[in-house]
């Protein structure tokens, strides 16, 4: 087997049914794994997991699941359970935003974008954690953002949920070394999904997004594909000696030390 080889494994994917959500199911599943796609958005996580099955042969799973709700993500993860019996891998992809400066957010903003982005996080955490211990071995991979890294204009709710997340991730790392359990974090950088294509609907955010590929050295935004190889090197057993860590996959936006 190399070491990056999920045959026999099962992964939950939160957010899974398009954008980076949605290369990472695929990824995983032409890998050999069998995915649980958790996702609000039904209809787009049926038609992801129907092409998927059809292209690799593998087992999809569609969950639904709001990872702002404990309850509903306890419920699916035992959907997850029942059906495969285990978890080998969590995936917490699940995100939302709105590019808007700070001063023109308001409270209802901030609590949408801190529940699904740093709350969501914790919930399918709790939720699986207990499981990955019994069993001494699992693999978390988080999605953050390179705006947790170094600020970004217009995010700041945003950034600093996704900066949260790292210090989580980070924490449970530690904790959870000694159960065999790995936590690591990717930061996307700019990429084209269907919610940047949502934000570009309001002109501040058009013109913050139209200016970003000059700032860029590869000079273009990233693609969903650019990102799932590797959230698969981390959960796999190639990576066995790596947690705790934070990968930015941003085409040289950022290059933080």
């Amino acid at each position: 087997m190399n070491g990056q080889d999920f045959t026999g494994k099962v992964a939950l994917v939160t957010g899974g049914a398009r954008g980076i959500g949605r290369a990472i199911v695929r990824a995983f599943a032409e890998a050999g794994a069998d995915v649980a796609i958790a996702d609000i958005r039904q209809e787009e996580a049926e038609m992801t997991a129907r092409e998927i099955r059809a292209a690799t042969g593998r087992v999809l799973l569609v969950v639904p699941m709001d990872v702002t709700s404990l309850d509903s993500v306890r419920r699916g993860c035992a959907q997850v359970l029942e059906q495969f019996g285990k978890i080998d891998v969590l995936v917490n992809n699940a995100g939302w935003d709105r590019i808007v400066p700070f001063l023109q957010t308001t409270p209802e903003l901030w609590e949408k974008v801190i529940a699904i982005n740093y709350r969501g996080v914790i919930h399918t955490c709790y939720a699986v954690l207990p499981h990955m211990v019994t069993r001494k071995q699992g693999n978390i991979v988080n999605i953050s953002s390179d705006a947790a890294r170094v600020g970004s204009l217009g995010e700041a709710i945003y950034a600093g949920a996704k900066a949260a997340v790292i210090a989580f991730s980070k924490t449970l790392a530690r904790e959870h070394a000694r159960d065999q359990i790995r936590v690591n974090v990717v930061c996307p950088g700019p990429t084209e999904t269907p919610l940047v294509e949502e934000m570009q609907q309001e002109e501040f955010a058009r013109k913050i997004l139209g200016t970003m590929v000059g700032y860029i050295p590869l000079k273009r935004l990233g693609q969903p594909e650019d990102v799932a190889p590797i959230v698969i090197f981390l959960a796999s057993e190639a990576a066995r000696y790596i947690t705790g860590q934070v990968i930015s996959v941003s085409g040289g936006l950022t290059m933080v030390g």
